[in-house]
């Protein structure tokens, strides 16, 4: 049976590595939609390419396009590429209508993850989790039970200044934030798996994807990024998930829901190679990742609104150098303040949602660069 597949973010590097996966499986997959930012010309190549029916620029066509395009009827399953908060509106949707979402937009469940699980019953076919991380914990989740998990790991490769003097980190420039040591991302998400921010996205993922507390949830770094998640369970054996760090693997597992030949590199075990643990991440050097735990911890479901937002800001401001790498997580804080102070219901819905985000936005952007 062909899957009919819509891509909201088809020219970012998600999007282009799941082409990729379904040029490889054309008899499975059949792409009738695709949505991009702002890059015309690359979405009509692919649209020709594709054979896609429907596209949608979401800088011409607005928000409400995407979620046109994600309930289709000659939709069935939606891969949510779209970065920051624009992925939220079109998952919701998606998922009320009845489809199936591969996630691959950490934002969708740090902001509205209240909203998302209830809809989903957390990871599944429905929910198709992208990240390699929470695709690994899948993996290693298929045929337990969950109340037989003593506790989870996502890992961390450090980024590209795990091992950069402290007092140099305010020296750091975009271009060497940009090369990140073992994956190929978007530089959104580039930039926060330098900070490590994105590492706390993920525990808060992992949580609305699993339902597991968050003192269940550790981070483990390990340079070499060839292990992606590790569970414990209740007799202390642990599974852990290994491959090397090519996304395409977790798309390609979240686009079939099975197993089947990849373009993925394959693991080399006849070459002599070390795996090595380094323990939790340093708060000191990564203060971001700090802010996100705090926060998730506190609860404070406006707050992470607020901090997400803020790191947007923070992060475009950075890379256009306008603030210091060691300023990023600044922004974070006085964000989650900012959403906090917002004094919205203690379970907000979209609406609030996008209201609390723009607040934020507006206000860390009309003022001069923090301190």
């Amino acid at each position: 049976m062909v899957t009919r597949l819509a891509i909201l973010g088809a020219t970012g590097s998600i999007g282009v590595q799941a082409l990729d996966v379904v040029r490889s499986n054309r008899d499975r997959l059949r792409v009738t939609a695709l949505a991009s930012a702002r890059n015309a010309s690359a979405l009509e190549a692919l649209a020709t390419e594709t054979g896609a029916v429907t596209t949608v620029l979401q800088e011409r066509d607005g928000d409400d396009a995407l979620c046109d395009l994600a309930t289709r009827d000659d939709v069935d399953l939606v891969l949510v590429a779209t970065p920051g908060i624009a992925g939220l509106a079109p998952t919701l949707a998606a998922l009320r209508a009845g489809k199936r979402v591969a996630l691959a937009n950490k934002e969708v469940l740090v902001t509205g993850g209240h909203l998302v699980a209830p809809l989903a019953g957390g990871a599944g076919e429905r929910l198709r989790p992208v990240d390699s991380e929470h695709c690994a914990l899948w993996q290693c989740l298929i045929g337990e039970r969950i109340e037989n998990v003593s506790r989870v790991a996502v890992t961390a490769s450090g980024g590209p200044f795990r091992e950069r003097e402290l007092g140099e980190l305010a020296t750091v420039t975009p271009d060497e934030a940009l090369r990140h040591p073992t994956w190929k991302m978007g530089p959104k998400v580039t930039i926060d798996s330098a900070t490590l921010a994105n590492k706390g996205y993920e525990v808060v993922e992992t949580h609305w994807l699993y339902g597991i507390p968050y003192d269940r949830i550790d981070i483990v770094v390990h340079p070499e990024s060839v292990i992606h998640a590790l569970v414990e369970f209740s007799d202390g054996s642990v599974k852990a998930q290994l491959a090397e760090p090519d996304m395409r693997l977790p798309i390609q597992y979240a686009l079939l829901w099975d197993r089947a030949p990849s373009p993925a590199a394959r693991l080399d075990w006849s070459r002599v190679r070390a795996l090595r643990f380094e323990g939790a991440p340093d708060d000191r050097r990564y203060p971001c990742l700090t802010a996100v735990l705090d926060v998730a911890r506190s609860g404070d479901l406006a707050a992470m609104i607020g901090l997400s937002a803020a790191d947007e800001v923070a992060v475009a401001r950075f890379l256009r150098g306008e603030i210091r790498f060691d300023e990023i997580a600044s922004y974070l804080r006085r964000g989650a303040a900012l959403g906090s102070a917002q004094r919205a219901p203690a379970s907000p819905d979209l609406g609030e949602i996008l209201g609390i985000d723009r607040a934020v936005r507006t206000a860390l952007e009309a003022a001069p660069a923090l301190a």
